[in-house]
């Protein structure tokens, strides 16, 4: 593919972040002026620790950074991890140890609070050192900026004295969507208490824009004092809009929570001088009874468990789906995931240009790649059995199960079973047992057939006893198809005695194809299944267990 060829089907590509990395096109039709780098910033709230949420925003930025760079062919570009690390404490987290340490300390920027894990200068630069490692772990590439670095160096006072210049108007545009209790103790700007050290929510009287001076109420004192120097931060909608001026932002995405925050900075952004950056606003993750995720509640998943029942390459495929839909967030999620990203996979290399455009795993091999290098890499890629499947093998194991058991089976199914010639199968076996022993084993339910299903079972018995060891998926799944389909066992279609099959012999409603699972877990044990089920007590439904 030319890069010329490639720009053409980018240009008219479907795919959302190339639909988002055009509206910075249409922005900068000739590029930023002398060659400046375009910036993508995304935010990040340091009062407790990096998750899921923070990884898909700096994903996805990401994916339109990426899909700028093909439009363009190589325009400069930056990312800036940003933290609010100068915000004051409002609440303690519920898992952080040393809990009376920060409750002594409410209120102060994150930064002047001493670190309750004893390990950073302070509980913001633990968050801050745990957000640069996370971002690691996946090779994002970025630049992290603080805020109480940019407030305390002197670097936003110059954009702090423009809000003061501007305090009147920024005024008018807050007030107005404030409830009358809060206007009258809303600031645009929060001093820092020269006696306590804690960020105050209280009126200022603008003493002097150029030099930064206000007067405000500190435990009944007038105070006067510069908010300059790292004495003040903006609250949180006006802080906003002047980072997007003083750094220059130009692309930042949000969740739609912050859909009424994004209208009112991009108002103040405008009265600063500047304008607000283009943006996606995405939907929230929901858990599975449809409740948003909430980090107090600890519902939905975490990094580490989507990590350790799945992938991260599946992870990155579920993000990248449809950011303007809701997405539940559990672990029923996980195993779809795995075996569409690998579908996704399979298909790029055989795809047309603007087909590859729009799979989801041309544009995550491009994240954190070389390019076209990963991409061409990655194209064509296949697992030689489904992470479905490898679950229906781990249930019918055991919650016991070993790896080695599974690598075994395997051997029926996949030519070298080894996991050091199969790595992505190896992550995806742990991942299987974890699953199984977890969620899988103690939910599995064997009921007994009924009579019909009973003659049905006792015919594929029959079938597999008489099929050679060198039976394929393929003729086995025949096979299980040609007795499904006999009238003297009266399914209604085949549809109700492939159920049969996976409740009888799996324990579960749904399953893989059966020629496969017969293939992968062997001839001789599934006639064993089969056994096992036949002898099953029932009464004259046939529901009671094996």
């Amino acid at each position: 593919m030319t890069d010329t060829a490639l720009i053409d089907a980018a240009l008219k590509s479907k795919a959302w972040p190339f639909e988002e990395a055009r509206k910075l096109l249409k922005r900068y039709p000739q590029g930023k002026a002398n060659g400046e780098a375009v910036l993508f910033e995304t935010g990040y709230g340091p009062s407790g620790l990096p998750h899921i949420g923070t990884f898909q925003e700096v994903l996805r930025t990401t994916l339109v950074r990426r899909a700028y760079e093909v439009l363009t062919d190589g325009a400069p570009t930056r990312l800036v991890a940003f933290s609010d690390d100068m915000d004051g404490l409002r609440k303690v987290p519920d898992n952080v140890p040393n809990g009376d340490l920060l409750r002594a300390n409410l209120n102060k920027p994150l930064t002047r609070i001493p670190d309750p894990f004893g390990t950073h200068e302070s509980f913001g630069h633990h968050n801050n050192a745990m957000l640069r490692q996370f971002l690691d772990r996946f090779g994002f590439d970025y630049e992290f900026v603080s805020a109480s670095d940019r407030y305390n160096s002197g670097a936003f006072d110059q954009a702090l004295a423009n809000v003061l210049t501007h305090f009147d108007a920024i005024m008018g545009v807050m007030l107005p969507t404030l409830r009358e209790e809060r206007r009258k103790t809303y600031s645009p700007v929060l001093p820092v208490s020269p006696t306590t050290g804690e960020v105050l929510q209280v009126p200022i009287e603008v003493l002097d824009a150029a030099s930064g001076m206000i007067a405000f109420e500190d435990d009944g004192q007038r105070i006067e004092q510069s908010i300059f120097g790292g004495q003040a931060k903006l609250q949180w909608k006006v802080d906003w809009a002047m980072r997007w001026v003083a750094l220059g932002v130009d692309y930042e995405m949000c969740g739609k929570d912050l859909t009424d925050s994004v209208t009112q900075s991009a108002k103040i952004a405008q009265i600063l001088g500047g304008r607000r950056p283009e943006g996606l606003i995405y939907e929230l993750f929901l858990d599975e009874n449809g409740e948003k995720i909430s980090k107090s509640k600890g519902n939905g998943l975490t990094i580490e468990q989507w990590l350790t029942y799945g992938t991260e390459e599946s992870l990155g495929f579920y993000l990248f789906r449809e950011p303007k839909s809701a997405k539940q967030l559990h672990i029923g999620v996980i195993p779809k995931a795995v075996d569409e990203y690998w579908q996704f996979r399979g298909n790029l290399a055989a795809q047309e240009q603007d087909k590859q455009l729009g799979n989801p795993v041309w544009h995550l091999l491009r994240a954190n790649g070389d390019g076209a290098g990963a991409a061409a890499q990655g194209a064509g890629d296949t697992l030689p059995v489904t992470f479905g499947l490898l679950l229906n093998l781990v249930g019918v194991l055991g919650a016991d199960a070993t790896e080695d058991q599974v690598w075994s089976y395997l051997g029926n199914y996949v030519s070298e079973a080894t996991p050091e010639a199969h790595p992505e199968l190896k992550a995806l076996v742990a991942a299987a047992l974890a699953t199984n022993r977890d969620y899988i084993a103690p939910t599995l339910h064997r009921r007994a057939p009924r009579a019909n299903e009973a003659a049905a079972l006792r015919a594929l018995d029959e079938a597999l006893a008489a099929a050679g060891s060198n039976a394929t998926a393929e003729e086995l799944q025949n096979a299980v198809y040609e007795i499904g389909k006999r009238e003297e066992f009266a399914f209604d279609n085949l549809r109700d005695w492939f159920k049969a099959l996976y409740e009888t012999l799996l324990g579960s409603s749904q399953g893989p194809r059966m020629g496969s699972f017969i293939a992968l877990y062997g001839i001789p044990e599934t006639r064993k299944l089969i056994t096992e089920a036949l002898e099953s007590k029932t009464d004259a439904q046939g529901t009671h267990d094996s």
